[in-house]
Order: C-alpha cells, then sequence, then structure tokens
C-alpha cells in the first residue's frame, strides 16, 4: 500500500530533497521496488508524502530566490521546509530516513552556498553526486559487475551471483548490464542540461530542471529496470528461483 493510501512508507527518496546529497537518494534505495510482481510508480517514489519531502526543499529555495533574490531567505526558507519534514515524522513516530537524508543534503547544499554566495551552488553539490554515481555505474559494466545485477541478487538474497560467470545465465547477465546503463544514461542526461545551467549561472531553469528530471525521471527509470530485470518474465531466468541454474 502506498503513502497515497494512509500508510506510513518509507520511499526512495529520488532527489535527496532535489540536491541528491544522499546516498540513499539514488537508484541503490529505490531498487526495494524490484521485489514485487506488480509495479507501483507510487510506491516507487514514496507515496504522496515522498514526493513532497523530495520537491519541497528546492522548490521552496527557487521561489523564495526568484521572488527576492536575497539568497539568504531562500537558504533559510529550504532548510525549514527540510527540518519540519523530519520533525514531522518525528511526531508522528513514522520511519524518518528519508526525510533525514532530505535535510542532510539542504544542509550541505545551504553550507555550500553560503559560504560562495553564489544561488546556484545550491546545487553543485547534487551536480557532483550525479557525476559521481554516473561513472561509478559506468564503470560496474566495464569490470562485469554491474551495479543493477549486484543490487537485485543481494534483494533476492543470491550472495553466488552465478550469472556472473556462468554461460547459461549470459542473458541473465545481459540483462544486468543494460539496466546499469540505462541509471548511467539517467546521471549522464542530468549532467548534459544541468552542467550548462549552472555555469550560466540560471537558477530558476536550473531549479526546474532539477524537478523535471529528479522524481519523474527516477521513476520511469526504475520501471524501465523493473521490466528489465523483475518482470515476472525477467523473473523466470534469475537464478534465486531456480537454486541449481544448470537443471
Amino acid at each position: 500500500m502506498s503513502e497515497a493510501d494512509g500508510s506510513p512508507q518509507e520511499g526512495p527518496d529520488p532527489e535527496g530533497a532535489a540536491t541528491e546529497a544522499s546516498v540513499g537518494g539514488t537508484a541503490g534505495r529505490g531498487m526495494r521496488a524490484l521485489l514485487g510482481d506488480d509495479f507501483s510508480f507510487a510506491e516507487a517514489v514514496g507515496g504522496v508524502r515522498g514526493v513532497v519531502e523530495s520537491v519541497a526543499p528546492g522548490l521552496v529555495f527557487v521561489v523564495v530566490y526568484l521572488l527576492t533574490f536575497e539568497l539568504r531567505f531562500a537558504l533559510i526558507a529550504a532548510s525549514a521546509v527540510a527540518l519540519i519534514a523530519v520533525l514531522l515524522r518525528l511526531v508522528q513516530r513514522t520511519p524518518v530516513t528519508q526525510a533525514f537524508s532530505g535535510l542532510l543534503g539542504v544542509a550541505i547544499a545551504v553550507v555550500w552556498a553560503w559560504r560562495t554566495g553564489e544561488a546556484e551552488d545550491f546545487f553543485l553539490w547534487g551536480i557532483l553526486v550525479n557525476v559521481a554515481y554516473g561513472a561509478g555505474t559506468a564503470l560496474s559494466v566495464m569490470v562485469r559487475w554491474p551495479v543493477v545485477g549486484v543490487l537485485v541478487s543481494l534483494l533476492a538474497l543470491d550472495t553466488t551471483m552465478t550469472w556472473r560467470t556462468d554461460p547459461e545465465l549470459d542473458h541473465l547477465r545481459r540483462r544486468y548490464v543494460w539496466a546499469t546503463w540505462l541509471w548511467a544514461g539517467l546521471f549522464a542526461l542530468r549532467l548534459v542540461v544541468q552542467v550548462p545551467l549552472y555555469l550560466a549561472g540560471a537558477v530558476g531553469a536550473l531549479g526546474v530542471a532539477k524537478l523535471a528530471m529528479g522524481v519523474p525521471l527516477f521513476a520511469v527509470v526504475l520501471w524501465l529496470t523493473w521490466l528489465l530485470v523483475a518482470s515476472p518474465g525477467a523473473r523466470a531466468d534469475r537464478p534465486d528461483r531456480h537454486p541449481d541454474p544448470r537443471r
């Protein structure tokens, strides 16, 4: 059940409160959606509350800054929104990981922008995180440890990861490679769009790009990943469904 239905749920924090500062804000945490036989976009993004917690700090920062052109006011407003999200979860005794990781991300962005005095630097840490994730996912394919395959295997409690070396499971390895390239492409696309906006100091356009390429794009790529490696048809080929893959 998603949080839109009223139940508390820990979301994948796709954008780390629009800064992507938390490791938990990327595909790794979202991979929990690959455990189900059906894919739910609502659950993939943490329900309505998860979307709000991910989007609100960055959105508030951009709106306040464009209305006032006062960096200090915008930073305080974004920090307050992220802090309120954590406090609400603490009061309601619901899981705080997503909200806390969002607060951490906003804190890093706020400190960075405060020190430089440049509004666009609120988004710099998120850009650097995309560089790291993009390079990491691409490298994982090159060294024959595609990160999607590793994560799916760990979720399925398949620590042998025989798909890496067993010729009979080469089709499964290819699925993991394709899925991993999807995530590398997501990070690369964000950089292609956002880096020029950052260099131009286009705070409003950069904020819009971050929001548009955050939760929505994350959910789409996660759905494509599910189709490749976790849909009922794809799961039939996984070694965790067949303990002896040579049978």
